[in-house]
This record gives C-alpha cells, structure tokens and sequence, in this order.
C-alpha cells in the first residue's frame, strides 16, 4: 500500500520568493518582446541589435522560462508535484535562451564577462527553485 503524502510543516517564504521573481521576470520578458528597438537602440545600439536578430527558439525559450518558473512557483506555494517537473522545465528554457546570447552571438567579446552576471544570478535562481521544489518533494511536503 503507498502511503499518501505526509503533512510536513515547511515555511511559505521561499515559494513567495520564487513567485514574486517569476513575477518579475514576466514583467522583463514582456517589456523586452515588446520593446520599440528603436528606442532601445538609442541607449544600447548593441542591445537592439540582439533582441532583434534574436530567432524564434530563442524567444520561446524565454518566455517558457518565465512562464514555467510562474507555475513552479504557483505549484511550491500551493505545494503540487508539479512544481518538481515545472523548475526543471524552466531551468532547461533558461539554458537554451542564454544559450544564444552566450554562444551564438559575440555578446562576452562586446560587452565583457560582466555581462554574464545577471543572467549567472537568473540561473542560479532557477537552479535555487528546482533543488527547493526536490527537497519538499524528498520529505513528501507536495500532493
């Protein structure tokens, strides 16, 4: 017989951390897809030039990253199993779109190593979640 899930106390903070940033990170996804490049590129002439010759995987990466780390984070707050398969979802997506960015374009030579910080830090995010949504998986804390 299988036992059911258990009531396991965990803490809401970390799964409201993670919501209100997937938050923030749709917000930038629809800034950044609907941004007038030309307006952009009066500030960043580069900038423009990379979202747009960004190709159509790459956007769909992105937004499948933001989208998939929202309903993680819906997932970790309402404590579904879903929220396990969700963040790895969003942390393949990361992965494919700084892929582009990264290695399909001269972004590190133009820019410098700088550049990688933020999204280093969304990555980490990203891995942040995935390894929270397997812990309360471990203990059995998500139904």
């Amino acid at each position: 017989m299988a036992a059911g899930p258990v009531d396991v106390r965990v803490p809401i903070w970390p799964a409201l951390v993670f919501l209100l940033w997937t938050c923030l990170g749709i917000v930038a996804f629809v800034m950044q897809s609907t941004a007038d490049l030309a307006a952009v590129a009066s500030a960043d002439p580069y900038q423009a030039k990379i979202w747009a010759e960004m190709p159509d995987w790459a956007w769909i990466a992105y937004g499948l990253a933001v989208g998939a780390g929202f309903a993680g984070a819906i997932a970790l707050v309402f404590r579904l199993k879903s929220a396990l398969w969700l963040a790895a979802l969003c942390l393949v997506a990361v992965l494919a779109q700084f892929a582009y960015a990264f290695f399909l374009t001269d972004l590190l030579a133009v820019k410098g190593w700088t550049s990688a910080i933020f999204p280093a830090f969304i990555v980490a995010m990203a891995i942040a979640q995935l390894l929270y949504a397997r812990s309360l998986s471990a203990r059995r804390a998500l139904r």
